[in-house]
């Protein structure tokens, strides 16, 4: 069983009203709730021995999408809450710099992905074979992860992120989503 995790330490981070943070927690823990409701159920059906049945192929189907909410919701909030940039010189600024030609153009198009029309996330992501950074777009929870790779900095780019705040503004969101980026947990991932 999954426990939704707290982050209410991010409340009074600059940019992020607390109804929308608070609205925000309340959603993530949903995803956790419904996690593990499908698996209880999956296992429910698996004692049953019911596993070959619609319902249980269309549960493990939900299971991505609720799986992946919670997690890329605990990546997103565990990669906020910190004051200035990224240490340049650190193992991350180097990697950056190194993989996308300086830190300015990973950041210029992390914020393009970032912009794109629709819903989603925007995520950069290590390539675990050559250890490659590249920066994805994830439409929806479960759609659109690279194979193979490990998410390094997520954005959630779906409304409910920063339309309280910012309504149609996504550029003002993401300005003050780059503000508030906790760099040592960024860090802390690369592989």
């Amino acid at each position: 069983m999954y426990t939704a995790k707290d982050y209410g330490k991010l409340i009074g981070m600059e940019g992020f009203s607390e109804t929308l943070l608070k609205n925000h927690f309340t959603l993530y823990q949903g995803y956790v709730t419904n996690s593990n409701k499908v698996l209880e159920t999956l296992d429910g059906l698996a004692k049953a021995d019911k596993l070959g049945t619609p319902e249980a192929a269309e549960l493990r189907r939900r299971l991505g999408w609720e799986f992946d909410g919670m997690r890329l919701h605990e990546h997103y909030f565990e990669n906020l809450g910190g004051k200035g940039g990224i240490n340049k010189d650190g193992k991350l600024g180097k990697k950056i710099a190194q993989d996308c030609g300086s830190y300015e153009a990973f950041e210029k198009e992390f914020r393009a992905v970032a912009s794109m029309r629709g819903i989603g996330w925007a995520a950069l992501y290590q390539d675990l074979a050559n250890g490659n950074l590249i920066n994805f777009w994830i439409n929806e929870h479960d759609v659109g992860h690279p194979s193979g790779c490990n998410p390094l900095l997520i954005c959630d780019v779906f409304e409910h992120a920063f339309m309280i705040d910012y309504g149609l503004k996504r550029a003002d969101y993401i300005e003050a989503f780059f503000k508030n980026i906790n760099w040592a947990a960024v860090e802390g991932r690369l592989k």
